[in-house]
């Protein structure tokens, strides 16, 4: 089987109270309970970690402090995306120097590239580090569609080894296993469950923040035990925190959650505010109905 493979949670970032700087301290917690929970693997400065929002100095030091915190625990794979080549593979280097199992990278957002111009980015970027890169598809964030031929194009360059696919069509995965073959294996996005189900063998998850046992058994009851009604009955108890960390909601209703569980990580930066109104009151009737509570001596003690 491929050396990675399980639920990933793609991490929130805690800030203080005040959002002006990382809550360091609070950070180390998170990686203990995570990994103590059971995760797979931890990625850090994705989408949900804000990545577009810290400087170039907070991105090293979440980096640093997640592979540290790690400590080989666990694969960290850590976003180094970047609308510049030259950036993207700026932030690879310092990850792998880092300590970094790999890195997932974007494609650039604001450009449009071609099917042409994302091959020699991400071929760039690989020559220049020896550590995998996951690629991530989510044409809702990056204005840019992967389609199957291309990451099978893209699966031809060294170190290019995974993806994770986030689009709402699972006949994608099933695609990329067919074109790819082992060249690249799949990480399923926003339809964990499903992709399982159509060959992926990983899932990156934003609803792992809150539920990281429970998202990590859905690889287990799919991948490795292939319980499908077992699975089945899974989803359903997960279901909710997947709608609930979707669409416009994947950082704010994710810190309010983590929040009401006791396990303060600190508002979103602006432009996003915290989270309000319907939604507020969607993520405090979620964590009450699903038991979501952190103990107090258990964060104690990961602290």
């Amino acid at each position: 089987m491929t050396p990675y493979h399980g639920t990933y949670t793609v991490m929130i970032t805690p800030f203080t109270a005040d959002g002006r700087a990382i809550d360091e301290a609070a950070l180390a917690r998170f990686v203990d309970w995570q990994i103590e929970q059971g995760i797979h693997g931890l990625i850090p400065l994705g989408s949900t970690g804000e990545f577009l929002s810290v400087t170039d100095e907070e991105r090293h030091r979440v980096a640093e402090l997640v592979i540290r915190g790690a400590a080989g625990r666990v694969p960290v794979f850590v976003g180094t995306a970047a609308e510049s080549t030259w950036d993207a593979i700026r932030y690879s280097r310092e990850a792998e120097a880092l300590g970094a199992d790999g890195v997932m990278i974007i494609p650039p957002f604001y450009c449009t590239p071609t099917d042409d111009e994302l091959y020699h980015h991400y071929k760039a970027i690989a020559d220049a580090i020896g550590i995998p890169i996951m690629v991530y598809n989510n044409p809702a964030t990056s204005n840019v569609d992967m389609l199957p031929p291309l990451v099978a194009r893209l699966a031809r360059i060294d170190n290019v080894s995974y993806i994770k696919e986030s689009t709402m069509d699972v006949t994608r995965v099933r695609d990329i296993v067919r074109l790819c073959g082992d060249s690249m294996t799949v990480f399923g996005g926003i339809m964990g469950y499903e992709s399982f189900l159509n060959g992926a063998l990983g899932w990156v998850a934003v609803g792992s923040n809150l539920m990281p046992r429970e998202f990590a058994d859905m690889y287990r009851l799919c991948v490795e035990s292939v319980d499908v009604a077992a699975a089945r009955a899974l989803y359903r108890r997960i279901l909710p925190v997947v709608e609930l960390v979707g669409k416009h909601r994947y950082v704010t209703a994710t810190k309010h959650a983590l929040d009401r569980m006791g396990l303060p990580v600190g508002p979103p930066r602006p432009p996003r505010l915290p989270a309000s109104g319907d939604d507020r009151t969607w993520v405090e009737r979620t964590v009450s109905e699903l038991g979501l509570m952190v103990p107090p001596p258990q964060v104690a003690a990961s602290a």
